[in-house]
């Protein structure tokens, strides 16, 4: 049974647009995105013996990914880690000394790239209407918790080998702040429908 992906997702139903007022929305909501997510990375509480702090990027990532949808939400994802490969300072542990790729290559490498594929996850639930019920929005984001601690563990272990406390490093430090920041997206984006439904009534 094919998945239906036909629903409108919240930026297209905030700021409707069309024709060149259409590419102008979309360029600004990548730079506001990108300066949300930079923004949000630096926004940590440190979890040591981690490499990996606990931020608000995760939060920004599958937020943003459900209020833009796949696409949009990929460009701006992508914007912001060229971004940060560039050399500017966007990432949670990247400063004026370590940043660009050889940061991206270390401990927070697995994690960049699970933020990509939570982007998509999110953007196709959203399609999917996901997005506008707690618990499904919740399902969604639980999916994407997943998707970016897999190839964040999967990558420590690569670095670092399985014989340190990988899971305690990149896991386990972080749940009770993820299922905050899950409960708290998931009030959030359908409560904003329900303004969006209620302005337009």
């Amino acid at each position: 049974m094919a998945l239906v992906m036909t629903d409108t997702v919240l930026s297209e139903e905030i700021w409707p647009a069309e024709g060149a007022a259409l590419w102008v929305k979309r360029a600004v909501l990548v730079v506001l995105g990108i300066a949300v997510l930079a923004i949000s990375a630096k926004i940590k509480v440190p979890m040591w013996p981690s490499p990996v702090p606990i931020t608000l990027g995760t939060f920004a990532v599958l937020t943003l990914g459900a209020a833009y949808g796949p696409r949009l939400g990929l460009v701006t994802v992508f914007g912001y880690m060229l971004i940060g490969a560039l050399g500017f300072d966007v990432f949670a542990g990247s400063s004026a000394e370590a940043n660009g790729l050889t940061y991206m290559m270390g401990s927070t490498g697995g994690y960049l790239v699970g933020f990509v594929l939570a982007t998509l996850a999110l953007g196709y639930a959203a399609r999917m209407g996901w997005d506008r019920k707690v618990w499904q929005m919740a399902t969604a984001m639980l999916v994407g918790n997943v998707l970016i601690y897999v190839p964040g563990i999967l990558w420590l272990a690569h670095l670092y080998t399985w014989q340190k406390p990988i899971l305690e490093w990149g896991l386990t430090p972080f749940l009770v702040g993820d299922v905050l920041k899950l409960v708290l997206a998931a009030m959030i984006v359908p409560a904003v429908w329900k303004l969006v439904g209620k302005a337009r009534a």
